[in-house]
């Protein structure tokens, strides 16, 4: 049976987050902002070519209760479509046989113990900062720093106020109560693949960086979700997209381009059909020079802002 450090239910909402790095760890989770201009553009977009409309929705994967309701355009952009595509299969991440996959690939196998893949000094920060936040890291210790860096960072954002339950979640639960169709971008092993080995070979930096953002969350939260709530690009290129790019490139390319390549044919297949879709991803994804969105006007789409 696989250890379980925290509470084991709490993995699925971790698990749900799959696209964490847009800010390391901090700016997946853009969440928290309940201001919104009454004539403010909004992260969701409009995409038509050769007769056809696919609508991108830029998603936020944590939300506080007192987010909702959501941006009016995300609703309008629902009751739109057809179908609905998410980064993965939703429903598969609640299955109890993925959770027990996902928490085994988060195990270390070999015997060894966190302490062992970080150095010194970060496994020391890390230390004082469980120790300051009364969490038994000794409990952690089997785990990946992927998986404890997410458990940890869950854990601040909930003494925030954060639910597990963000933008996804919402509208994969109007879709299941509409009979909506939905479908997934990755599969579920993907997604797990992509959570449980997004440090590797790059533990130290991936710590170190990590706690530092958790240490100012609390200053940068106001900004993030004003951009996204906004669909201020060029802040949100700023706050997230760049800010990994220059800091972790590795790790850029494999949570940002290379799946945005992946994603592309797929993008583009939808916009061929006679179906109108609505594509939810992380907004990290559709912002920037390596963004879908630019990607999709370079293929003779004309995309528009709601």
């Amino acid at each position: 049976m696989v250890p379980s450090p925290l509470n084991r239910n709490r993995f699925s909402g971790l698990f749900c987050m799959e696209g964490m790095m847009k800010r390391l760890i901090l700016g997946i989770l853009l969440c928290f902002s309940v201001c919104t201009g009454a004539f403010a553009e909004s992260s969701v977009w409009k995409a038509q070519k050769r007769g056809s409309t696919i609508y991108l929705g830029g998603t936020c994967h944590i939300l506080r209760e007192s987010d909702y309701p959501l941006p009016t355009e995300f609703e309008k952009a629902y009751n739109a479509s057809d179908l609905l595509v998410f980064e993965t299969d939703i429903a598969g991440l609640l299955e109890p046989a993925v959770q027990q996959k996902l928490l085994a690939k988060a195990l270390y196998t070999d015997g060894s113990t966190l302490d062992k893949h970080l150095s010194s000094p970060v496994y020391g920060e890390l230390s004082a900062f469980c120790q300051a936040d009364g969490i038994p890291l000794q409990a952690l210790s089997r785990f990946k720093p992927s998986m404890v860096m997410v458990t940890l960072t869950v854990l601040e954002l909930k003494k925030k106020g954060a639910t597990e339950q963000g933008v996804d979640q919402y509208f994969y639960g109007q879709a299941v109560k509409d009979k909506k169709p939905v479908e997934g971008l990755e599969i579920v092993d993907e997604q797990i693949e992509f959570l449980t080995t997004m440090a590797d070979g790059n533990e130290d930096d991936f710590v170190r960086h990590s706690l530092s953002d958790m240490k100012t969350m609390e200053g940068q939260l106001g900004s993030l979700a004003d951009a996204w709530r906004t669909g201020d690009v060029k802040k949100l290129d700023e706050l997230m997209v760049a800010d990994i790019k220059s800091r972790q490139p590795k790790l850029y390319k494999k949570l940002i381009t290379d799946r945005n390549l992946n994603w592309l044919p797929l993008i583009d297949a939808y916009g061929k059909t006679p179906k109108t879709e609505f594509i939810l991803v992380g907004v990290g994804h559709l912002v920037g020079p390596d963004g879908i969105i630019e990607a999709l006007k370079k293929k003779g789409y004309k995309v528009e802002k709601l």
